[in-house]
């Protein structure tokens, strides 16, 4: 069976209890040098449960209540189910309860992950290399559960020396064909590999793949390990960005998230719309409640250039039309015409619509008030679902009320029925720039309790 991929997996014993302060490659290089072991060789990886630099960096806390102290490490919650949370913490890492562990540590204490995890490793790493003179990968590994899957398993939150991801897109499988989306997350695998030996209940913190150089960066002197040669940029490398991340809002608990993110946006870029996904978000918007079993809305898609200018022309020349008559000189009409730009800026519009079909007609003129109303109600449910779901789908949108002043005018140009009423109209693409921060409100100040 020589020469045949293979390596070699084992659990480093002898790492004493850990306190604040202790040097942790001291304590592995220690412990490897120990009489009836291997010690520890160019090539090597260790895999380093994330505790143990915890409890070394100080990051022990009293915390009688675990809530407060995720409360503090988490930047975000993405599902809860009971006094369980799965939360992004301030690296990045989507997990449960943020890392903060419970397990251990002293009662009354919680253990928080390394302030950074890459930076621990690649401390490690020089340790080793000065003490031991040996150039070893180091993976700082953290349990995790997974999405679909039962059960859990260690990854990689922190790494020094080590190519965390295996870039394959541009090559052929053995059959030939193109490799267009394999990036394999090495650092993972190794983390994994490693918690087959290692234990907390055992006290083995530490593990040691041989046999896998090749995903050893190559040791360049004190550089090494801070992104030398472009090939070691640590754990974070792994963490995907949320607009790559396809299941960033994949609960119901993140519906509310997809709210939050729903944001007025007024500079778009020129990337293309998919259309798909607005239908999408068209079918989101017409599971909004309506009175008396009825379809109040319409959603008319304008999809070419064509379409968006000849209407966005009409209704600018209306708007003009009304300010002129209003009484408002050239230069403050021009700058109005200016500030509601926001439709062009798209590169994709939609006008909702209203229609009133189902109503009840009444005899009197106040019941058939509150009818029209419970139907505009209806149509403004609908296109706020319509908006988180276009967030959902992370396209950016403004609803603007333009269109719902020249109504006739919009029907006119987009050969619409007469019972077709515009609700304003929305702007759809990729934000060019970055929101800026919203104020937060406190839900109290809207509440009157009785």
């Amino acid at each position: 069976m020589t020469g045949l991929p293979a390596y070699r997996v084992w659990a480093l014993p002898g790492i004493p209890e850990v306190r604040t302060g202790d040097d942790i490659a001291k304590l592995i290089a220690s412990a490897a040098t120990a009489d009836g072991l291997p010690g520890l060789a160019d090539g090597d990886v260790l895999m380093v449960t994330s505790k143990i630099l915890s409890k070394a960096e100080g990051r022990v806390v009293r915390a009688d209540d675990r809530e407060a102290a995720i409360d503090a490490e988490a930047v975000r919650v993405v599902a809860r189910r009971g006094p369980l949370r799965i939360v992004e913490n301030r690296l990045g890492l989507v997990m449960a309860a943020a890392g903060v562990d419970a397990s251990n540590t002293p009662a009354g204490t919680v253990l928080l992950l390394p302030e950074d995890p890459d930076a621990s490793a690649r401390r490690i790493r020089t340790g080793l290399r000065d003490t031991l003179g040996v150039n070893v990968g180091v993976v700082v590994t953290d349990t995790f559960g997974r999405p679909w899957r039962s059960g859990l398993t260690d990854v990689a939150i922190g790494a020094a020396g080590v190519r965390v991801l295996d870039d394959l897109r541009g090559g052929t499988d053995a059959h030939g064909n193109p490799l267009s989306a394999t990036v394999v997350a090495t650092a993972d695998e190794l983390a994994a590999a490693g918690d087959l030996v290692k234990g907390k209940a055992a006290g083995l913190p530490v593990a040691v793949v041989r046999g896998l150089s090749h995903v050893v960066v190559p040791d360049v002197g004190a550089g090494a390990g801070d992104g030398a040669g472009g090939a070691d940029e640590g754990a974070r490398a792994l963490v995907r960005d949320a607009a790559d991340d396809m299941f960033r809002l994949g609960t119901s608990e993140a519906v509310r998230e997809a709210v939050t993110l729903r944001r007025t946006v007024r500079e778009f870029t020129d990337d293309p719309v998919d259309g798909g996904a607005v239908r999408r978000a068209v079918a989101a918007a017409v599971t909004a409640p309506a009175p008396h079993h009825t379809t109040p809305w319409r959603f008319v898609l304008l999809e070419s250039a064509e379409s968006r200018v000849r209407l966005l022309d009409a209704m600018r020349d209306a708007w003009i039309a009304d300010l002129r008559g209003d009484g408002f000189t050239e230069e403050n009409i021009a700058r109005r015409v200016r500030r509601g730009d926001v439709l062009r800026k798209a590169p994709y519009l939609v006008v909702p619509c209203l229609v009133m079909d189902g109503s009840h007609t009444y005899p009197d003129a106040r019941r058939n008030a509150s009818e029209r109303e419970m139907f505009v109600v209806a149509a403004g449910a609908g296109v706020q679902n319509f908006l988180v779901a276009l967030a959902g789908e992370r396209l950016g949108s403004a609803w603007v009320s333009s269109t719902m002043f020249c109504r006739d005018v919009v029907r006119e140009v987009l050969g619409l029925p007469a019972d077709w009423d515009p609700m304003g109209a929305v702007a759809v693409g990729r934000a060019a720039v970055a929101p800026s921060s919203r104020p937060v409100r406190d839900a109290d100040a809207f509440v009157s309790v009785r």
